[in-house]
């Protein structure tokens, strides 16, 4: 297929995406792309590292694997790739104008190929997912990722394949920092292996995980009470 035909393509499926008319979506999408809407979870995910690793080493080490799949996938993204390539937003572009449902005026800066939102979700998710190894925990981390993405097509922020792109090199980034991350940790620490009822195989309290669940719940919670209080 030729790439004029794919462009066209991913401006449909940017169109069918794009906005609603319902001011409670509006509101949904404006609350769940704020970074500062997460930083509970960001908190709370902090907590679970320094409540279930021992040694200050340990801890310093997952937090600057952590700033390693942000600096490698949004910050490469924003730096390095959307300058070079230039590729404007939806929001910005002038073949959709007219056709884009701009909410709220909000119309983010600089351009939209590839997606730092879905990069740097995918990277930190991934990550933790592997760290911790639970499977409703990697559900949520992951929910939270998706979540991220669709509220960016749902403003225009991105197209489709600026989202995709996102996903599968921010999904790559956080395998590789986890790897890394490994063959660093098991020379200050023991393999660890745990067989308990209340612990992950890797070591990570199940009451602990639960408080992240809990944290990511009550954000949503507040996401939607704040998009019905605004749509009234």
């Amino acid at each position: 297929m030729e790439l004029e035909r794919w462009l066209e393509i991913d401006k449909e499926l940017l169109l069918a995406f794009n906005g609603s008319g319902s001011v409670f979506v509006d509101e949904f999408a404006l609350t769940v792309t704020n970074g500062f809407t997460w930083l509970p979870l960001y908190i709370i995910l902090l907590y679970l590292v320094i409540k279930n690793n021992e040694k200050l080493a340990q801890i310093l080490l997952i937090v600057i694997s952590v700033g390693f799949c942000v600096l490698l996938s949004g910050g490469v993204s924003d730096i390095i790739v959307k300058p070079y390539l230039a590729r404007l937003r939806p929001v910005a572009d002038p073949e959709l104008k007219g056709m884009v449902e701009i909410i709220k005026g909000y119309v983010p800066n600089n351009f939209s190929f590839f997606s730092s939102h879905a990069a740097n979700t995918a990277s930190v998710a991934v990550f933790f997912c592997l760290l911790v190894k639970n499977r409703l925990f990697s559900l949520f981390m992951l929910g939270w990722s998706l979540i991220n993405c669709w509220s960016r097509l749902y403003l225009a922020a991105h197209y489709p394949s600026d989202i995709i792109v996102g996903l599968l090199y921010g999904i790559i980034i956080g395998v590789i920092v986890y790897l890394s991350y490994m063959r660093l940790y098991t020379k200050i620490s023991p393999k660890l292996h745990y067989i308990s009822s209340q612990y992950t195989k890797t070591g990570y309290s199940l009451p602990d995980i639960d408080y992240v669940l809990n944290i990511i719940a009550f954000i949503m919670i507040y996401v939607i009470i704040k998009s019905v209080i605004t749509a009234l």
